[in-house]
């Protein structure tokens, strides 16, 4: 096959890296927002029911972006759209450290769902499609892993920079500092290649939309399909539920803002083995493992975090439900590009995540609701507790395993 410079294989190291560089900082500005919407409750004097809304306008802009992007990356390029969500991300995000209107903030946090929405998907489709069937588990859950680095500094910034500036100006800082770097990120995308699968998939260029979305629910792929959306809404509900208000949640149980954050960031560290180990066994025990076990070890977690009455059994409960929800996530985007052919790929895998933030959508609303009419935070994470077993069951008797599988 004659190549050029847009069709030129690219090392897997650095695909990863590229591909990563920008997770990172889409990471980060997940992982600030919830040090954000306590810093917004107290300068804005915001209700619990405003601050679920931060969150779940933010999955509304996801399940649009993931909608989308996901059906226009089978039909104009994986690299195309990574290249545009991360531009509307950035952008978005760093305007929106500059509102004084919680309306205006939640208009450009949907833009910045959009972006992200979209870019999470169609990254991990493009990193399944240029890599080996033999380690492409692997690689695309080590792509997840700089999740985990954004998170991280995510959790550094709010603790050391929010603080040190004033109630109005600590919170727009932060902001300011995880949208600027993601522009150094558009550049290295830049040269980078598309999907092979794609390039030479010129058949699936030639398919409407509408054909698309209506194979990915067809006879032979509605079983995976299925399952992908219960697990993606599932998984992604009680992440949003309970990440986003981690920060509000030690507040709520006694520490002050400054020490909550501190507590939030030893639980973040947890987060990376959570993702080597899970990029470990991905290619030993294969995809079905690791996410029935992680996302088991994630109910637990979630069930004894919510009613923990110690610090100490906070912080241990906490940190396992780092290590065991974002391995889960790993696996995640590892297993459903894998379930699709090339032509369907990026359709099957937006519907999948667009469905996702629909439950993203729900969580953090709920957590307010429920905190508003007076429940208390164990009977709420009970619930998340409850909806992950769900998402346990459906990859059990539905999921069928891709472990190192060729994809079509």
């Amino acid at each position: 096959m004659t190549t050029n410079k847009s069709t030129q294989p690219i090392s897997r190291n650095k695909l990863l890296r590229v591909a990563g560089v920008g997770w990172l900082f889409d990471a980060m500005d997940v992982g600030i927002l919830s040090f954000v919407i306590a810093a917004l409750a107290i300068d804005w004097d915001l209700s619990k029911t405003e601050m679920g809304w931060i969150g779940s306008v933010n999955s509304i802009g996801m399940a649009v972006g993931a909608l989308l992007f996901g059906v226009l990356a089978d039909k104009v390029g994986r690299k195309q759209i990574f290249m545009w969500t991360l531009v509307l991300f950035s952008v978005a995000s760093g305007l929106s450290a500059f509102t004084t209107t919680l309306v205006a903030f939640m208009a450009l946090r949907f833009l910045v769902g959009m972006g992200l929405g979209g870019e999470l998907p169609v990254a991990s489709t493009l990193v399944s499609e240029s890599v080996e069937a033999k380690e492409r588990g692997r690689v695309v859950v080590l792509l997840e892993s700089f999740w985990a680095v954004g998170w991280l500094v995510a959790a550094l910034i709010s603790y050391f920079v929010i603080p040190a500036f004033s109630q109005s100006m600590g919170w727009r800082v932060a902001l300011l500092l995880t949208a600027l770097p993601a522009l150094y990120a558009i550049y290295l995308r830049w040269h980078l290649p598309d999907s092979p699968q794609f390039t030479v998939k010129v058949e699936s260029k030639k398919r409407s939309i509408f054909q698309n979305i209506r194979d990915v629910w067809s006879k032979k792929y509605a079983r995976s399909t299925l399952m992908l959306w219960l697990l993606w809404f599932t998984v992604v509900f009680s992440y949003y539920g309970m990440f986003l208000w981690l920060p509000s949640v030690m507040v709520g149980k006694g520490f002050d803002m400054i020490t909550s954050f501190k507590y939030v960031l030893i639980m973040t560290l947890a987060q990376l083995p959570g993702y080597f180990t899970a990029a470990w066994f991905i290619e030993k025990f294969g995809r079905k493992f690791v996410l029935v076990s992680y996302l088991i070890g994630t109910a637990v977690s979630a069930f004894i975090f919510g009613n923990a009455e110690t610090m100490e059994i906070l912080l241990i409960s906490g940190m396992f439900l780092s290590f065991f929800n974002l391995g889960a996530w790993g696996a995640l985007y590892a297993y459903t590009p894998e379930q699709y052919p090339a032509s369907i790929r990026g359709t099957g895998a937006g519907m999948a995540a667009a469905v996702g933030r629909v439950g993203g959508i729900f969580g953090p609303l709920l957590v307010g609701s429920l905190l508003t009419a007076g429940y208390d935070i164990g009977f709420i994470f009970t619930i998340f507790c409850g909806a992950i077993i769900i998402g346990v069951i459906g990859v059990i008797f539905l999921g069928r395993e891709t472990k190192q599988i060729e994809l079509e």
